[in-house]
């Protein structure tokens, strides 16, 4: 499967250059960003913008690719997605479910928010300090 891959600062995007996401080629993209997660830069967005239709079972695929990313505390932000494949997400009941935005600076925005909140929680020490009156 043809791949771009655009490593930034915080997040690798994932561009699959192809018109068609079936099952069999959802297992070679997940099976090309599971790696990932062993890496420094752990986010990835996966831009979609040369997909034209994507099959249940592929779109089941992404939508537990996207939990395993998740279960690791690490992003995983899907972008530029187009209407017909939007649709079809709808009709798959999984669009509510998977992390969609519009653009890749979108996506950037929420990985950014998803780390700053990951650290956040991350941190043992409390935020505030508490001050007693005496």
């Amino acid at each position: 499967m043809q791949v771009k891959i655009d490593t930034k600062e915080k997040f690798t995007v994932i561009t699959p250059e192809l018109s068609s996401l079936s099952d069999n080629l959802a297992a070679e993209l997940a099976a090309a960003v599971i790696p990932f997660l062993q890496q420094p830069i752990r986010n990835i967005v996966l831009n979609l913008a040369s997909v034209n239709d994507i099959d249940e079972n592929a779109a089941t695929q992404i939508a537990e690719l996207q939990q395993k990313f998740y279960d690791n505390n690490s992003s995983f932000v899907i972008c530029d997605v187009k209407p017909s494949v939007e649709q079809k997400l709808d009709e798959f009941q999984l669009l509510d479910f998977l992390n969609v935005t519009p653009t890749e600076s979108e996506a950037w925005d929420i990985v950014q928010m998803e780390e700053i909140e990951r650290e956040l929680m991350d941190n043992d020490e409390p935020l505030f300090n508490d001050h007693h009156d005496a």
